[in-house]
């Protein structure tokens, strides 16, 4: 049975790559993420047959732009269908209310369910050492809890951030806010280019509500196995 809960990322450049993933996971994954390069290898067809194939969709391409810009891109992406769509939490309060009318008013024209969006807040990929080289002032936490509360206050639905701060964004938004986690390795896997990681359990534990994994899982000898093993480690936890 697979767990909704399990986003698996797509991170393939080509149609043949993604379908040999999803075929070989089969049942055992219901929801997958394409990002960036995947979506510009192959484009909308990549949503479209994972749809076809019953699969839940998060659509990952990180918009931040002008505020009209983005309402745009937002309408373009809800008439796909994905479920959920990210945007940047840096690109302000301005953009990100314009981002959330966009999916709203264009799934409404569309008698279609609106997308969620989630506001990518700080990438799994910086440390406190890469973050201040950047200029980043407040510490990650920090900075991660602050965009959360404005993507709140501004109708976005949740955000995508490491499940390092998983907790705090919990205590701050409340449990109906929808925190999304990659940087999650299971037991079994290597760390690779995450610097901000936990297990799956304990992500969970701390409030994160759906977990984003790729190579554990695409790289693995027996995918399926893995799927099995990090969908084990998920249901441990006690909520």
């Amino acid at each position: 049975m697979s767990d909704n809960r399990l986003i698996v990322a797509l991170d393939v450049h080509c149609m043949d790559d993604m379908k040999q993933i999803v075929n070989t996971l089969g049942s055992s994954v219901s929801f997958y993420k394409v990002g960036m390069e995947l979506f510009y290898a192959a484009g909308e067809q990549t949503v479209t047959y994972l749809q076809k194939a019953g699969k839940s969709v998060f659509l990952d391409l990180k918009l931040h732009d002008i505020p009209n810009t983005v309402a745009q891109g937002v309408r373009s992406l809800t008439r796909l269908g994905a479920n959920l769509i990210t945007i940047h939490g840096q690109g302000g309060p301005v953009m990100m209310q314009a981002a959330a009318d966009a999916a709203r008013d264009e799934a409404a024209k569309l008698g279609i369910d609106r997308p969620k969006l989630l506001a990518i807040t700080v990438l799994t990929s910086f440390d406190d050492s890469s973050w201040t080289s950047i200029g980043g002032q407040l510490p990650i936490q920090d900075q991660v809890v602050r965009l959360a509360k404005l993507a709140k206050a501004n109708h976005i639905d949740g955000v995508v951030a490491s499940p390092l701060e998983a907790k705090a964004i919990k205590d701050a938004c409340g449990s109906d806010f929808l925190i999304v986690t990659p940087g999650i390795r299971p037991s079994f896997a290597a760390t690779n280019d995450q610097k901000r990681i936990a297990s799956p359990a304990s992500a969970l534990a701390d409030g994160a509500k759906k977990l984003v994994i790729g190579r554990p899982i695409t790289k693995a000898a027996d995918p399926i196995d893995a799927v099995q093993r990090i969908i084990k480690e998920m249901e441990s936890v006690q909520l």
